[in-house]
């Protein structure tokens, strides 16, 4: 036994001494501005073993001591492959230099990490040089309808910028705006979202095998970062289009150690408006509408280990209508006044500390407030004159509705080892729900009425905890394990969830992979919704004692695959079960009533499941992808459609998506400046939504004339509403200047002018009743002056 001991103990004092290691850590940004590079890849060539930059542009990299090669890569930039002497303890900071003026044969990119060796499936990177360059909706680029054309997510209606995700509701979608989560993503009734893609840096999609870090949504998670601003040098673009301007200007405050960067945006379809409607009136009528929205960040480099961001988003939609009307009879005049408004926004800020604890523990804390509310209004007064004086009589409407967060968590990253990528953390929200409040006032001579009713304001604790470990075993296994565990406290009712997550990889040969992932997810949050359109009267409300929250398991097994170093293919099948959805009861509204919420909503379950197919090719001149998705989507209630299951409103058997881009080479112009063009195509086409129509009429007893007619309607979403399609075209034309760079972008929408439906209804031809429909958007133009300064 003593002999035992004894070789036990020199065993562990032998080892480290013929295998020591030390830890090569630091930050990965772009030599240019000093923004960091989200998942920058960091190799050490001989061992082949690596890691990747963290949301914070952090790495760390724990090795054998002696000399090492080293290659650092990122998409887009040139590689850099440094020799290094190691040790002990090393921290060096990495530049990369943009290859975008690179020759094709020259960008290095596909040294980043395949998409056969990622643990993580469902996921995609978005590309904002993508975004920027294929055709937009009258000239405004948006993140959000660039990941509709993928596949596994569908868009809501025409035009809208609403997202249903593997048979999911809008609400089941997280949407994180740097790690603070955003309630309405929506501008102009749904038509753009609120981000601005001159300020975002980086955005990624995950539609399942959702790692343990994100919780409290069923669908997906859309983590979107802003950018830290330009730590060299003061830099702004711009642009000016059809129906609204944009600015960002962005730099440092001290070079190298604090930087800032703005970005405001906003339409001016009122003023376009306001002349056709008072003209349309004879100008007694006024009113418009517009939006904008502000995105602000500053950063502070305390030291190499310690840094300090505050980043926010102001974000309004106002819509006003009034009208003014007088008669005149018999020596009495009445005049009629009326005014309408819908105001809808968002408020986000967020404060967070980065904390380099040692060369392998990298912590995160963050501060972080939102504010989500809207508010419908209308007014209606009648003044009477005549000889005996004035009598006025006034009626008022208002509703208030919104959802308010404050919150705090820490989070960290621990890499012992390059087999291991371990994160943790604790986190807390304290949630302010107002479901909705109506008030009336009434004020007519010697009467006045003022009454306020409607859902009380409801409060909850939302607590979250979770641990995951990014794994390897050998070169052909790799594994991302852990749990995500959360409470939720409403109305002395306290809800607990452990939610397992499993994603993992096998290596066939170094070109391709078979994945497979679980996980079940958990929301404490349900949206009210009775519209199709994204109007901001959806109500955010919470899990309560007699609502339960949302839940939801999801399986899927796929394959991945790198062909000739260009293109990435991925094929996957899913299945996903989802309990305690809720819908509005037969008739009910989110208005009108002194009801609570509570009693106007049925519980139920629903199911989806199908499968994906993803090509993309991410490297030459010609760049983009084609998506498809065959899917089935289903829902069932007991007190709805009599208990029968019937599909989901976005059940779609078939989705396709195509967007493609191509650069055409640089040439000179006259005056010897670059100039070069790309184009985009875009090209969707889906099967029709699900809709409820009567398929047949007859008149009630006694028959004839005398009874009432009576429609029948044999199940909800019985009927397809015609396929959807559409192509986009767009050209960019780009002109190196001086101090900068310009680009005229023109585009067209809806290229041969399909006439696609938004919605159907029952009406009249040669006295026959005919099913007609309503199209929005025709073959619509658009242009735009962008520049860069």
């Amino acid at each position: 036994m003593r002999n035992y001991l004894v070789a036990v103990c020199s065993f562990f004092l032998v080892v480290p001494s013929i295998s020591q290691v030390a830890t090569l850590s630091g930050f990965i940004s772009d030599k240019a501005s000093g923004e960091k590079l989200i998942g920058a890849t960091i190799i050490e060539v001989e061992s082949k073993k690596g890691t990747s930059a963290n949301l914070y542009g952090f790495y760390s990299l724990t090795i054998p001591q002696g000399e090492v090669t080293v290659r650092f890569s990122y998409v887009g930039y040139k590689t850099v492959v440094k020799k290094i002497k190691l040790d002990s303890n090393y921290k060096l900071n990495i530049e990369l230099e943009s290859s975008a003026t690179l020759k094709e044969f020259e960008v290095v990119a596909s040294q980043s990490e395949k998409i056969q060796e990622k643990t993580q499936m469902s996921s995609v990177d978005i590309s904002m040089e993508k975004v920027k360059s294929l055709p937009v909706f009258l000239g405004e680029q948006d993140i959000m309808k660039t990941i509709q054309l993928l596949p596994g997510v569908q868009s809501g209606s025409e035009g809208s910028s609403g997202l249903y995700v593997r048979g999911g509701g809008p609400d089941q979608n997280l949407i994180l705006l740097d790690g603070v989560p955003v309630y309405n993503a929506s501008h102009l009734f749904g038509f753009f979202s609120v981000f601005n893609a001159d300020a975002i840096n980086s955005v990624q999609l995950i539609k399942g095998g959702f790692p343990a870090r994100y919780g409290g949504r069923l669908s997906s998670v859309i983590d979107i970062r802003m950018k830290e601003g330009n730590q060299k040098e003061f830099h702004g673009e711009g642009s000016i289009g059809l129906i609204s301007s944009k600015l960002s200007l962005e730099g440092p405050i001290i070079k190298d150690k604090t930087s800032f960067i703005i970005s405001a945006r906003r339409t001016y379809i009122d003023f376009l408006a306001r002349p056709l409607l008072e003209s349309a009136a004879d100008g007694e009528a006024t009113g418009g509408y517009y939006f904008y929205d502000v995105n602000a960040k500053v950063n502070h480099k305390f030291s190499e280990t310690s840094r300090l961001y505050l980043s926010a988003y102001f974000g309004d939609d106002k819509f006003s209508a009034s009208t003014s009307d007088s008669y005149l009879e018999n020596g009495v005049e009445d005049v009629y006044d009326s005014e309408n408004s819908l105001k809808w926004g968002n408020v986000i800020t967020a404060l967070r500390w980065n904390k380099i604890i040692n060369d392998k523990l990298f912590s995160n804390t963050t501060l972080r407030y939102s504010r989500y509310r809207f508010n419908v209004g209308f007014s209606e007064k009648t003044t009477t004159k005549d000889n005996s004086g004035t009598e006025t009589s006034e009626f008022k409407f208002d509703y208030f509705s919104g959802i308010e967060d404050w919150a705090g968590n820490i989070d960290f990253d621990y890499v012992p080892n390059p087999n291991h990528y371990i994160k943790f953390g604790i986190g807390d929200t304290y949630h302010t729900f107002r479901p909705g409040v109506n008030q009336f006032e009434i004020n007519e001579d010697n009467t006045n009425l003022d009454t306020t009713f409607g859902s009380q304001n409801q409060f909850a604790h939302e607590a979250n905890a979770y641990i995951e470990d990014d794994f390897k075993i050998g070169e052909l296994f790799k594994f991302n394990v852990g749990l995500h565990a959360s409470a939720f406290i409403v109305n002395k009712k306290t809800y607990f969830s452990l939610q397992p997550r499993f994603s993992g990889r096998y290596l066939l040969d170094e070109t391709m992979s078979i994945k497979a992932s679980y996980a079940r997810m958990a929301q404490f949050l349900h949206l009210l919704t009775n519209t199709s359109i994204g109007l901001p009267t959806d109500l955010w409300v919470p899990a309560t004692d007699r609502i339960a929250p949302q839940t939801s398991d999801q399986i899927a097994i796929g394959v991945a695959k790198t062909l000739k170093k260009e293109y990435e293919v991925s094929v996957e099948g899913y299945y996903k079960w989802m309990d305690n959805l809720i819908e509005y009861k037969d008739g009910a509204s989110f208005f009108g009533s002194n009801k609570d919420w509570q009693d106007k909503v049925e519980s139920g379950k629903g199911w989806s499941y199908g499968g994906e197919f993803l090509i993309e090719k991410k490297l030459g001149r010609t760049t983009g992808w084609i998506g498809y998705t065959l899917s089935w989507t289903n829902r069932q209630f007991e007190e709805i459609n009599f208990g029968e299951v019937f599909p989901y409103k976005y059940d779609r058997r078939h989705d396709i998506g195509l967007a493609v881009t191509h650069k055409f080479d640089t040439y000179k112009d006259s005056k010897g400046r670059d100039k070069w063009i790309d184009v985009g195509l875009v090209f969707v086409y889906g099967t029709g939504n699900a809709t409820t129509l009567g398929l047949e009429r007859y008149r009630s007893f006694p028959s004839g004339f005398g009874g009432e007619e009576v429609v029948h309607i044999d199940g909800r979403n019985n009927y397809r509403m015609p396929n959807y399609h559409r192509l986009d075209v767009g050209v960019n034309i780009h002109k190196k200047k001086k101090r900068g760079e310009q680009t005229w972008s023109f585009g067209l929408y809806n290229a041969y002018s399909r006439q696609n439906p938004f919605f159907l209804y029952f009406g009249f031809e040669n006295n026959q009743r005919v099913l007609k429909q309503i199209s929005l958007f025709p073959i619509l133009p658009s242009f735009s002056y962008n520049f860069k300064f």
